[in-house]
């Protein structure tokens, strides 16, 4: 029987490429000279910090031209709440998402089975979703309609077998 499954993976040596990129630029960019402008790269987190809110701000502008450059995902970055930091200096932490949760998970299973295709399964195995059925247009129907459907994180098609 034809599967597929949908993941939700981040390629990290092209975000830790736009980190690099997006901090040499703020190091040599006029607007950010003075400000103490930094990225802080960790596997599952970015920490951002600079002297001001607003400087703050471009520094995630920049950073998200950066990744979309680099084909990365926007839907990839869950950015946290601006805090205060020490000396009237502003940080931001931003969370990686990877993955697929159970919500989502469900999310697209219920998608799947809306299309209303009678040889189509899906189940949730792990942080992926499995799509089996009988005919090889079934699935590409389906992957067509994952793709137009609305879903929080960025997916990808892996382990297509006929």
């Amino acid at each position: 029987m034809p599967t597929f499954d949908v993941v939700s993976e981040i390629d990290i040596q092209e975000v830790r490429n736009a980190v690099d990129q997006a901090s040499r630029e703020a190091s040599t960019r006029f607007d950010f000279k003075g400000t103490d402008s930094s990225i802080e790269f960790s596997e599952k987190e970015l920490t951002l910090q600079s002297s001001t809110e607003d400087r703050l701000r471009a520094l995630y502008q920049l950073l998200e031209e950066k990744m979309v450059k680099r084909n990365i995902s926007l839907k990839t970055l869950d950015a946290g709440k601006i805090e205060e930091a020490s000396r009237g200096a502003a940080r931001q932490k931003i969370a990686l998402k990877a993955g697929i949760t159970q919500e989502v998970g469900k999310q697209v299973n219920k998608l799947i089975k809306d299309l209303g295709l009678k040889n189509i399964s899906s189940s949730i195995q792990g942080d992926q979703v499995r799509i089996t059925g009988k005919q090889r247009d079934d699935l590409q129907t389906a992957m067509a309609a994952i793709r137009e459907a609305d879903l929080p994180i960025p997916v990808q098609f892996t382990n297509f077998r006929d």
